[in-house]
């Protein structure tokens, strides 16, 4: 069972029709990773594998597939805009484990509480926000902590079936990521130096609170150990502080 790979397939499909992508550097080790769980019946295969791309709008567009079998599909897809741009994230969490399925879809923000950045960025988006939650009801809350990474077009639901994600999902995985390539696209460079910092500032608080409470951190270090999941969460999937050198 691979759940999310037509996920990352439509995807990666979407971006090439869009954008103009260049490879971004994986760094060795964190392309394809594979390593046996569990005991007798129960042993099972879990392989990780990330794909990297960038473009002159976005400095990082990224995914880590996670497949180990009907109980452990997950699919983390991020994209973070380059520093001279007031882009939010994209960001696509979707996580199937015994428990069940949980998605989180967004266009998470810079600048939550800014009315004129959300005029901007979620104001356009939330007639798709309303028609997707008809079918994809709130999960519940969520942490304190995270609530200001979220835009109030968060999608964030608990499916049932799988044949809900199979369909309910991936439309709306598509739909947000459409509309977020729509803000690229008119997207213009900032050049005043005080607003950059302040974007700057912003994509750091953003990035070290991802790379601070990376849920998979657990599922990672009992898989593949410590020393490689902190690595691959800081040195590829919340790169920005390791790459500020090259950027500012």
């Amino acid at each position: 069972m691979t759940l999310y790979q037509p996920f990352l397939d439509r995807a990666i499909a979407i971006l090439k029709d869009r954008l103009d992508l260049s490879p971004y550097p994986i760094p060795e080790g964190f392309e394809r990773k594979v390593e046996m769980t569990g005991k007798g019946k129960r042993q099972q295969e879990v392989i990780t594998t990330s794909v990297a791309y960038s473009t002159p709008k976005l400095r990082q567009i990224r995914a880590a597939h996670v497949q180990g079998g009907n109980s452990l599909q997950v699919l983390n897809f991020v994209i973070f805009p380059r520093l001279n741009y007031d882009l939010p994230f994209f960001g696509g969490d979707l996580v199937t484990l015994p428990g069940g399925h949980l998605i989180a879809i967004d266009m998470q923000p810079l600048f939550r509480d800014d009315l004129a950045y959300q005029a901007k960025y979620t104001e356009p988006i939330l007639p798709m926000f309303r028609k997707h939650q008809e079918h994809l009801s709130w999960a519940g809350d969520f942490p304190e902590e995270a609530k200001p990474f979220f835009s109030p077009a968060f999608l964030w639901t608990r499916p049932a079936a799988t044949e809900i994600v199979e369909t309910r999902v991936l439309s709306a995985f598509c739909d947000y990521l459409e509309a977020y390539l729509d803000f690229v696209n008119q997207a213009k460079p900032i050049l005043d130096s005080t607003e950059r910092d302040r974007i700057l500032q912003a994509q750091l608080r953003y990035v070290n609170y991802r790379a601070e409470k990376d849920p998979a951190r657990g599922m990672f270090t009992r898989f593949y150990g410590e020393e490689w999941t902190e690595e691959y969460i800081h040195g590829f999937l919340f790169d920005l502080s390791r790459k500020l050198p090259e950027f500012v």
